[in-house]
């Protein structure tokens, strides 16, 4: 049965400087969540019934953060005195006095961390009755991380930060060795909550960054005759964090990887080219779609089962039914019907429904607008604001005005109805079940069921116009050799169509 931690504090309350950003550290993104928000969901995904995060840099927005992502969350507030053993005292201070049982410690920086691992931790530190068990892993290049200190038979004797190491291999001092260790602290401890509230106070600032570091409870737990231990993982990239934007980036790789291959492993999509194929965290992706080079699924995104999506496809908080196609297209917060096809170069905007069936074709922007099963707009169209009724058609070229230069109007079309090519539906507007409207009308009223709305005006065509107002030019010298072709054409059929006079002697005799 896996454990369950009491609590999980998750540490987010440092500046980030590193980053150059004007934005908080733990408001970067990647996969389509914040930094924080990911830490979040996997001290969540432990079922600890106390969630406490520990914020100061940006604080109003990185709680806000915290708090859209989970509600229940307990926000703690670090003070002036710096340095992780502080932020995990505070996050702790937030806890109910009476808690009991072990506290995960968690960063806010490290994305990949899953919920798996911190329950696997929770695991072996409470079968081993440990005061403290730290996760750790091994790096080629561990400059930048803390070193995990050992006896000669194995056991963890402490954790010395990477400045402090440079600092003993500069002096020679015993520990100058630290740095050439590849085992490194990931940040991240189980620890028995009695250890934490009563050693966390005795931790003090005597180091070279004058900060109250959250490792030297190790060192005071030992101390005492507690027992520290480490679980040591493969998987690197999951305690790796995020300190600059080289490494947002880096990471960002690694996780699209490993949420692509599920999506293939998990849910049987087809990725033609994982490589050139993004997705966010919360997108799902039914069996046997095929998803082409070139796509981007953001958001909630939510795709059926034997879907086309792509090449060159971006889709956000859009639901894609089964069996539809989706073909170089940019849709957001948009519902695509069962067996509907859209693209290629469509533009989805919020609020466009496309029912079974139906149909957006190339080079047409829809926003606000319900298209019923089996409708149709096919080509070169702006539909905005607009009801398209089961089965209609909107030819190519149709543009719904729907602003008046004041407020934004509906236009409804009736079932089975056909608007054709390049005619403007003036909003508001209303066409019936079962009306024509003919080609290049521009319509500014109602018009009824079974009705042709047609505006154009007559036809006229002005004789000789281009002889006088573009003589000598080429459309000018075409016109006339047309013309000179027509008059012979005409000659030789009346010169066909007459008989000769011996014939008609003949025919006479």
């Amino acid at each position: 049965m896996s454990a369950t931690p009491a609590a999980v504090i998750v540490l987010a309350a440092g500046d980030g400087t590193r980053m150059r950003s004007q934005t908080s550290k733990m408001l970067h993104k990647i996969a389509g969540r914040t930094l924080v928000a990911h830490a979040v969901h996997a001290a969540v995904g432990t079922h600890a019934p106390y969630i406490a995060v520990t914020v100061r840099a940006h604080r109003d927005a990185v709680a806000a953060e915290v708090l859209a992502t989970f509600p229940e969350a307990v926000i703690a507030d670090q003070d002036d005195i710096p340095g992780t053993g502080r932020a995990a005292e505070c996050g702790l201070a937030a806890l109910p006095a009476d808690l009991t049982g072990t506290v995960i410690v968690t960063y806010g920086d490290t994305p990949l961390l899953s919920a798996e691992t911190l329950v696997s931790l929770t695991e072996q530190h409470e079968a081993t009755a440990n005061a403290i068990t730290v996760l750790t892993t091994h790096l080629a290049d561990p400059a930048g991380y803390g070193r995990i200190l050992r006896d000669a038979d194995g056991s963890v004797t402490g954790i010395i930060e990477d400045k402090d190491a440079r600092a003993a291999q500069a002096a020679g001092g015993p520990l100058a060795h630290a740095v050439e260790i590849t085992e490194i602290n990931s940040g991240i401890y189980a620890f028995s909550v009695d250890i934490l509230r009563e050693l966390l106070p005795q931790v003090g600032t005597d180091n070279n960054q004058r900060e109250k570091y959250l490792t030297d409870v190790l060192a005071l737990a030992r101390g005492n005759g507690g027992r520290v231990e480490a679980l040591v993982i493969d998987d690197t990239p999951q305690i790796l964090g995020v300190n600059d934007k080289s490494q947002l980036a880096q990471l960002g790789k690694e996780l699209n990887e490993r949420l692509v291959k599920k999506l293939m492993v998990e849910q049987g999509a087809i990725v033609i080219d994982p490589a050139t194929t993004w997705v966010d965290a919360e997108v799902t992706v039914g069996a046997d779609t095929v998803i082409h080079p070139g796509c981007q699924l953001l958001g909630a995104t939510s795709i059926g089962v034997e879907c086309t999506i792509g090449p060159d496809t971006t889709l956000k908080d859009t639901e894609v039914d089964d069996g539809a196609s989706v073909v170089r297209t940019h849709a957001e917060l948009a519902v695509i019907g069962p067996q509907a096809t859209v693209g290629p170069f469509s533009y989805l905007r919020p609020g466009t429904t496309l029912g079974a069936r139906g149909k957006i074709g190339g080079f047409v922007e829809t926003k606000n607008a319900q298209i019923g099963d089996d409708a149709k707009v096919p080509h070169l169209t702006y539909c905005g604001d607009a009801t398209i009724g089961e089965g209609a058609n909107i030819g190519a070229g149709t543009i719904f005005a729907n602003y008046d230069g004041v407020t934004k109007n509906h236009t409804n079309v009736g079932r089975y109805s056909f608007v054709g090519s390049n005619s403007v539906i003036v909003a508001p507007g209303s066409i019936a079940d079962g009306t024509y409207v003919a080609a290049g009308s521009a319509v500014t009223a109602p018009v009824g069921p079974g009705e042709l709305a047609v505006t154009r005006a007559r036809q006229r065509n002005v004789e000789g116009w281009v002889a006088r107002r573009r003589a000598g030019t080429a459309t000018d010298a075409a016109a006339q050799a047309a013309v000179a072709q027509g008059l012979a054409a005409a000659r030789q059929g009346l010169e066909e169509s007459t008989p000769s006079a011996s014939a008609a002697t003949e025919e006479n005799a």
